[in-house]
């Protein structure tokens, strides 16, 4: 039997780097999928590749009636949710403080960290009662960033939204320990993905050279693979660590214990 056989996961920024191995790795683990993300068009077309029972909603992560509306769709399509990733997440080009525009700011906050506390505030409820009434326990992965544990230069704002978001996950893990959900936050550092290359993009250095330059700090030299990322988001899903929550899972080659 695959590890997710029968199991309902919701998946925010489901057409990214992340999202999209998220997706295709839950499908072959024979989960059924609620995807969601901006591009209705993109989301189609993942939904199409990946085949299986999914579904899917576009929308903003900063609408709160979005996550509403998710949980929804789980329940009435599926009869049951299991597992929310929350993934959705942008980051801001960079910048000192002082030249990081408030524009920038409002939007990070908004989608980085308040696009996760909608998304909770809408699934704990619906996870909690589950719990009640079965006895089975639910799980919500958080994407964080190892930028939401250590220093993040020139990235303050990301920085600020990512600690945000392992602090929601630590305390909300706190709350619903002995009420049936396992609330942990997935903190990878840079990986091989579209929003990483965009990023590297934007230093005006060519590509090899932006990627020294970021692979420095990292005491295994080296960008993260997106299967290694992933791997790390099984072992939080999987209902076999049963013991693990309000825990933060840095996938970082060593960067956070530098």
């Amino acid at each position: 039997m695959a590890k997710f056989d029968g199991r309902v996961v919701i998946l925010t920024g489901a057409t990214g780097g992340f999202g999209r191995a998220a997706a295709r790795f839950f499908r072959d683990e024979g989960a059924s999928l609620v995807l969601s993300d901006l591009d209705v068009d993109a989301l189609g077309a993942l939904a199409g590749e990946i085949g299986g029972d999914n579904v899917i909603v576009a929308g903003d992560i900063c609408d709160p009636d979005l996550s509403q509306q998710l949980v929804e769709v789980a329940l009435s399509r599926f009869g049951r949710l299991d597992i929310a990733v929350n993934n959705a997440g942008i980051v801001n080009d960079l910048a000192p403080l002082p030249k990081t525009s408030l524009k920038a700011a409002r939007q990070i906050i908004d989608v980085d960290l308040m696009g996760v506390f909608y998304a909770m505030r809408a699934q704990l409820p619906v996870l909690e009662q589950r719990f009640r009434e079965t006895g089975e326990t639910g799980v919500i992965v958080n994407v964080a960033s190892v930028a939401g544990v250590v220093a993040a230069p020139m990235l303050s704002v990301y920085a600020a939204a990512k600690h945000g978001v392992v602090g929601l996950t630590k305390s909300a893990a706190i709350e619903y320990a002995r009420r049936g959900v396992r609330i942990n936050a997935l903190c990878p550092s840079f990986a091989r993905t579209p929003m990483v290359s965009g990023f590297l993009d934007k230093t005006g250095d060519d590509g090899e050279a932006a990627e020294a330059k970021l692979v420095r700090s990292i005491p295994m030299g080296r960008l993260a693979e997106v299967n290694e990322v992933i791997a790390g988001l099984s072992y939080l899903a999987d209902p076999a660590s049963s013991f693990v929550t309000g825990q933060t899972l840095q996938i970082d080659g060593g960067l956070s214990a530098a």
